[in-house]
């Protein structure tokens, strides 16, 4: 079968031909969007991994989790990326071993364990200059590093491997690393994850695992930074049920003509979709592309009208077939389910959880940057801090993210009971997408 990527629709062979396109910073006055992060196995790469949807493209992916877009075993980390500019990927397992390779007296050892330091071979071989030799470091039959050197000590380790030993290097026609292992999970390898990604940025977490045990540990924990952290942030998890608008729950995957996204995999896509969409966006019936069907969590069994409505009425992020057949999200919301005074049926819709987390986030860092300990706790500070947060507002406005805004009746600053602190009372509207039409049409 043919294949490759394609500038116009001009293939005679039979085959796939694909295109991926890196996904672009965003660039505004609000808050960057566009970062999830999410825990995977992997063959390759450290604990934490920054991986821009580029890297996939230009092939910078290789040296970090040893693939690229077009690898079979990237499925997951192109799903993440097709929406985000940037994943931050922990590995989640642990214990693995890495490759190495004896060229005596120099010894070569993988930058990572995994069963990927297995495909790197390192050669030593003479130089034009007398007594040097080239140190080539080849992955996959392609050349990745090549240093000219005299003895041991010279030589700088690489994005592949850590090279050891002393005295001069010697030649030697080539040999390939062994004993590259993967390690495993745990139970424990999640909470660690949890542990070490709360000290980064991201917009939203996904769980693309099937980890029921472990549900509740992360429903708490974006309950513990949205609620008493500040940091409002969501995460999409695989058949959860929690009833707050911090969580996505996602029990779908699609087809593609080429392939299968499963369910878990598509939590990963449903994360990246989410934190890549602007607080003027809303991802109800977004198209996917490329999907020809669904999978359904029994892998058989389609969902029907009633059976869509009672997912929606819970609270799942759900996958639907429009008219044309193409493949859609149904409506973009989160768990929450269960309304009260405090938080309406408004609170369940994604674009409006974007835009109300928007608030927080600018605002909060606003004040972190421009403020604290920096300007008076008077009428001149207090109404200078006002001004800011109104030319804020009312960008949100301009782009349609909240509407109706008033400077003059829906903000009030004022000085808190304590000499230093500040009281805000603020009204925002936001503002959602069409999603029902009801028409009536007279005839005669």
């Amino acid at each position: 079968m043919a294949g490759g990527t394609f500038l116009t629709q001009n293939k005679i062979r039979p085959g796939a031909y694909i295109n991926f396109k890196g996904v672009a910073k965003p660039t505004s006055n609000i808050g960057t969007r566009g970062v999830m992060t999410m825990p995977v196995p992997m063959s390759w790469g450290g604990e934490i991994t920054e991986l821009l949807s580029t890297d996939l493209i230009d092939g910078k992916s290789l040296a970090k989790i040893g693939y690229t877009a077009f690898d079979e075993e990237s499925q997951i980390f192109r799903e993440a990326l097709k929406n985000a500019y940037k994943a931050i990927i922990y590995r989640l397992d642990t214990g693995g071993t890495k490759a190495t390779a004896s060229l005596a007296p120099l010894t070569a050892t993988a930058k990572y364990p995994g069963i990927i330091g297995n495909e790197i071979a390192v050669s030593v071989v003479e130089n034009e200059t007398a007594g040097a030799f080239d140190v080539i470091t080849i992955f996959r039959g392609v050349e990745r590093d090549r240093q000219t050197v005299t003895t041991i000590d010279e030589l700088n380790d690489n994005d592949w491997v850590v090279f050891s030993g002393t005295g001069n290097v010697l030649a030697n026609a080539g040999v390939t690393l062994t004993g590259g292992t993967n390690g495993t999970i745990s139970e424990a390898t999640y909470a660690n994850y949890l542990n070490v990604i709360k000290s980064y940025n991201w917009n939203v977490m996904a769980i693309p695992q099937d980890v029921p045990s472990q549900n509740q540990n992360f429903i708490n924990f974006i309950k513990n930074q949205r609620d008493n952290l500040g940091k409002k942030v969501q995460a999409v998890l695989y058949n959860a049920d929690a009833d707050y608008e911090g969580i996505i729950s996602v029990s779908q995957g699609y087809k593609t003509v080429n392939e299968t996204v499963s369910p878990t995999t598509f939590v990963a896509y449903v994360a990246g979709l989410t934190a890549g969409a602007n607080v003027n966006e809303s991802n109800t019936y977004k198209v996917i592309p490329g999907a020809v069907s669904i999978v359904y969590p029994d892998g058989v069994t389609p969902y029907g009208n009633e059976e869509i409505i009672e997912a929606l009425k819970n609270g799942k992020f759900v996958l639907s077939t429009r008219q044309d057949g193409a493949v859609v999200v149904e409506q973009d919301i989160n768990t929450l389910h269960t309304f009260t005074p405090e938080k309406g049926y408004e609170f369940s819709k994604n674009r409006v959880i974007r835009t109300l987390d928007e608030i927080n986030n600018s605002i909060s860092l606003l004040f972190e940057r421009s403020y604290i300990g920096k300007v008076n706790n008077n009428d001149d500070g207090r109404n200078v801090f006002k001004s800011d947060v109104i030319n804020y507002l009312n960008t949100l406005q301009n782009i349609a993210a909240i509407q109706n805004f008033d400077a003059s009746t829906d903000i009030q600053i004022y000085a808190g009971e304590a000499i230093d602190s500040v009281v805000v009372d603020l009204a925002v509207q936001p503002v959602d997408s069409m999603e029902k039409l009801y028409m009536t049409v007279m005839v005669g």
